[in-house]
């Protein structure tokens, strides 16, 4: 009789072509058999009759800030509050973190740290910055998942937007180095220019800060970016879309063949600018929350296919720079604070809409896996993947409150939300890290996780030691 070391029994497991009730037997890692009454013998056995068992979510987008800023969120805070919603891969973007991940030696300072105290896997983005075209390369080979660039002023001098010149050439390179580049589409010049109008009339309100980042600032960003791809050959990814225009632009490329996806953010689905209206600087993002007739076409677009990922886009920080001086909501920090809740919000949407859960799947997922070069190892509950699991009941409601949630700092717009569906566990390569909403590891168990094909060079075992 076969022995494994966790067997996951009795769940409605979610495939490709739905769902279907059946057991895991994970071993070494892996998933090492699918069957409907497996057979065989387990060190450790989990009763999932009830549940669902999903293929563990890979956020492509997440702010973590360290090193140099782990008071906004770390890789332990971050990691945590990833598994207890079901994560159990994510992709940390380049900025926040001082030094910002430009070179090879911050990656490789960055990947230290994640390896030291991440729960649960974890890929880095580098970035594409104004004088760093020279280290594209270096950072290609050492394992970054994709490079990411801004069109808006970032308001972070360690990580500056990129001019035109810089971008085409960076997308020259990129392309040439078979990467994608990741992109924040808003254009500078009108959302600088409109926020500027405001600053003189001393407006500074909610309706103001919508006015300031409009649906054809983003439009405009998006068609200049798929121009510079068609002339360059480099493939994009759309962070953040949050308007049905701009959706368009990118499927009219698709349609010419060209190398595109696109995501967007629970937030843009959930929630509205009447959010913003009312809660303040805690609702504060770019692009900003629209109107909620934009909020049900975002929707509408989700259920037609049309997005190729969800990502949380987690953005935290402390919390006094969300209370700004005089209430002046300019000066706040524009991001939400969610990671926990990505798959939570997918699967709401997927129950109200009648979506689905092999769509939730592939959105979270294995769409995800497939973009970013993890597919090998990621995205599918199938024989010989990793065994990373998202186990959630579909009829407990989860509430979210401070004391539930897993971040760092607690302030979130979620904050009150009631999902009709929990996560009841999270399984990293055969590592329980979250049982009965709690976190069940003894220590970090994630790793480093480079697109197929990239091999680990002597100089990156040597940087990831510990150091002292």
């Amino acid at each position: 009789m076969e022995r494994f070391d966790l067997i996951v029994r009795g769940g409605s497991v979610v495939l490709p072509d739905g769902a279907t009730k059946a057991d895991i037997g994970i071993k070494d890692g892996k998933i090492a058999a699918i069957a409907a009454d497996l057979r065989g013998e387990a060190e450790r056995e989990w009763n999932a009759d009830g549940h669902h068992v999903l293929p563990g979510m890979v956020d492509v987008h997440v702010h973590f800030s360290e090193p140099g800023r782990e008071h906004w969120e770390g890789f332990a805070t971050g990691s945590a509050m990833m598994a207890a919603g079901g994560c159990t891969t994510f992709f940390d973007m380049p900025l926040n973190g001082i030094p910002s991940t430009v070179n090879a030696e911050a990656l490789f300072d960055k990947a230290r740290l994640g390896g030291e105290k991440s729960l649960v896997d974890f890929g880095l983005w580098g970035g594409l910055v104004p004088g760093n075209e020279e280290d594209l390369a270096p950072l290609a080979a050492s394992g970054v998942i994709g490079f990411k660039a801004f069109l808006s002023t970032t308001g972070n001098k360690e990580f500056e937007a990129v001019d035109d010149m810089t971008l085409l050439s960076g997308m020259k390179k990129i392309a040439a180095l078979g990467k994608v580049l990741a992109l924040h589409s808003e254009s500078a010049a009108i959302t600088n220019w409109l926020k500027e109008e405001k600053e003189k009339a001393g407006l500074f309100g909610a309706d103001d800060y919508l006015e300031t980042r409009p649906i054809i600032a983003e439009v405009e960003a998006v068609e200049r970016a798929l121009h510079y791809s068609e002339i360059t050959g480099c493939a994009l990814h759309f962070v953040h879309i949050s308007s049905a225009a701009a959706v368009s632009r990118i499927e009219e490329a698709k349609a010419r063949g060209m190398n595109v996806t696109v995501e967007t953010c629970p937030h843009y689905l959930l929630f509205n600018h009447d959010d913003l209206r009312e809660k303040g600087a805690v609702a504060k993002c770019a692009p900003p929350l629209r109107e909620q007739e934009e909020q049900r076409k975002l929707i509408a677009l989700l259920a037609a296919g049309k997005f190729d990922m969800l990502s949380s886009d987690h953005s935290p920080c402390p919390y006094d720079m969300k209370d700004p001086k005089d209430h002046n909501l300019f000066q706040a920090w524009g991001g939400i604070s969610g990671g926990q809740f990505t798959l939570l919000s997918a699967l709401e949407l997927a129950l109200a809409h009648d979506i689905p859960l092999e769509n939730v799947a592939a959105w979270t997922a294995s769409n995800p896996a497939a973009r970013f070069g993890l597919s090998d190892r990621k995205g599918m509950i199938e024989v010989g993947m990793d065994a990373d699991l998202a186990i959630v009941d579909l009829n407990e409601a989860f509430t979210v409150t401070e004391g539930n949630y897993q971040a760092k700092h607690k302030q979130s717009l979620y904050i009150g939300h009631t999902f009709p569906c929990s996560v009841a566990g999270t399984i990293v390569r055969g590592n329980v890290v979250v049982r009965g909403g709690g976190i069940a590891a003894a220590g970090p168990a994630g790793s480093w996780q480079k697109p197929k094909g990239v091999p680990a060079s002597d100089r990156e075992l040597s940087a990831l030691q510990p150091k002292g």
